[in-house]
């Protein structure tokens, strides 16, 4: 294997990996390495997680969650108010300014909302920003927003994508030129960027004091666009990088006898599952047989996962959500344990014999050659084809997909309404479709009374397991490896947060 020769030569690099760690500490840089690129900088218009990070690092919200408390804070709102169930007042904050001198008030926020407000607009994280009714001014530092709907989680999606952007320059370029020079307010600013290759951030000097996010200690990031692992990994052990994610649990293991190095991890909130094209259209029709897909729920041994491939802090998972999301449970809903005879009984009571399925993924390919190796054993064979975020989400959307492996992590909205109606409620990756699932889908995200929303999405959760509509897989840890002398903390939301760092 590949990483083994990679540690293999480990004691010889480790002589030199302190030398460009220390040249970077001098110089108050972090290289960090990703292996997705986004394909808008634009929050609006990516939702890979590089785009998730770069969106908090280089903008700013209305409203902050503390990730450790989760306490909600005033960010570029100072307080706010709600008038009734579906009208906010927020007063917003004075002395703001955007990394192009823009000065903040009422106009960016509203400006904002509007635009992304308005379908036609095509942002494509339209789950974060379906429920904005409308924007209004009230006076420069003072707006009103309504939902269309009574919309409870309306808070927490305020204090995480929704971003706001300078007015008169978001009108004046729209997302293609937000992407080619993106500018925000928040604790970095974007200096260089080179679409599919690079981004360079350095510290917003005049970030405003009252922020809870504070001014960032590093004075340079640098994030380049690594997709091969193994290039990140031959990266890290030379000193080529100082920060990467993701790190399969096998090599970051082997990584914490490297002395230059530090391994952290932790759970998070990204769940992992599989997509079945169930669709009466799919083009795979043997997947219309509910047999058929709970016998793929039985090939699949997921504790075995858990504890040999995916690693510590990873749970498995019955139902299509995160069990801290408002409304999450697995009660009462079908239980598949790993049961390969009973995999084999069910597809020859379907009767499919020679069964071949496409599988589609974007990440954790060691995790998916897992699930292909499953299926085969009840002889199911599938093609792997593996692809970048946005080529699969085409797949997915233009119902081309047979089965997928997916990991979603919710934006980290601690909220079921930002988790299963992505897959489940007749949106873009919507290979179901099934309307009394999307109408309790709908109701739980729209509903007022607590009880009625926990009773909503419990029951469409139900549905979707004892239909066996997707294979409902484990959480994901996340193990970053780092340079020892960088002062960094892992979030359950995935989130790096630059502003947080420093060097030792």
């Amino acid at each position: 294997m590949k990483a083994c020769a990679l540690m293999l030569a480990s004691t010889a690099l480790v002589a030199t990996a302190s030398s460009p760690a220390l040249a970077q500490k001098a110089a108050n840089t972090v290289r960090f390495a990703y292996d997705q690129a986004p394909e808008n900088v634009d929050p609006f218009f990516n939702n890979v997680r590089i785009g998730v990070i770069i969106g908090a690092n280089v903008w700013d919200t209305l409203i902050y969650r503390d990730p450790e408390t989760n306490e909600y804070k005033g960010q570029l709102a100072k307080s706010w108010k709600q008038i009734d169930d579906k009208t906010i007042e927020f007063d917003l904050r004075e002395g703001v300014k955007f990394h192009n001198g823009e000065e903040f008030d009422a106009d960016d926020v509203v400006y904002t909302l509007n635009f992304i407000a308005k379908p036609e607009n095509k942002v494509v994280t339209q789950g974060n920003v379906n429920w904005v009714e409308k924007a209004e001014k009230l006076d420069k530092y003072k707006v009103r927003v309504t939902t269309k709907e009574v919309f409870p989680a309306a808070i927490e999606y305020l204090a995480g994508p929704v971003v706001i952007h300078p007015n008169a320059y978001y009108e004046k370029v729209g997302p293609k030129g937000q992407n080619e020079k993106p500018v925000g307010s928040g604790p970095y600013k974007v200096t260089n960027y080179v679409p599919g290759k690079s981004i360079t951030l350095e510290a917003n000097k005049d970030y405003f004091k009252d922020s809870p996010k504070k001014p960032g200690k590093i004075g340079k990031i640098e994030i380049r666009f690594i997709p091969d692992r193994q290039t990140q990994m031959a990266e890290a052990l030379s000193g080529g990088v100082d920060l990467i994610m993701h790190v399969p649990k096998d090599q970051a293991d082997q990584l914490k006898a490297v002395p230059t190095l530090q391994v952290v991890s932790g759970e998070t909130m990204r769940i992992v599952f599989m997509q079945i094209n169930s669709l009466e259209n799919t083009p795979a029709p043997a997947l219309k047989d509910e047999r058929v897909r709970k016998a793929i729920n039985h090939a699949i041994d997921r504790e075995a996962m858990v504890k040999n491939i995916v690693g510590e802090g990873s749970r498995v998972l019955n139902t299509i959500c995160f069990p801290s999301q408002f409304g999450c449970t697995d009660e009462g809903a079908a239980r598949y344990p790993y049961d390969p005879a009973k995999a084999k009984a069910l597809l020859a009571e379907a009767g499919v014999k020679d069964l071949t399925l496409d599988i589609v993924a974007y990440r954790e390919r060691n995790q998916t050659e897992a699930l292909i190796g499953y299926l085969q054993q009840v002889g199911i064979k599938t093609n792997l084809r593996f692809l970048q975020y946005a080529a699969m989400r085409e797949v997915i959307s233009s119902n081309k997909a047979n089965l997928t492996h997916q990991t979603w992590g919710s934006f980290s909205v601690n909220d079921v309404s930002a988790n299963t109606p992505n897959y489940f409620a007749f949106r873009t990756e919507d290979i179901t479709k099934d309307a009394t699932v999307r109408d309790l889908l709908n109701k739980g995200n729209n509903s007022v009374a607590p009880d009625i929303r926990k009773a909503a999405y419990q029951e469409a959760l139900k549905i979707i397991a004892d239909k066996a509509y997707a294979v409902p897989l484990y959480s994901l840890p996340v193990y970053y490896v780092a340079s020892k002398d960088l002062g960094f903390k892992a979030y359950p939301d995935e989130m790096v947060r630059f502003w947080e760092m420093g060097w030792k």
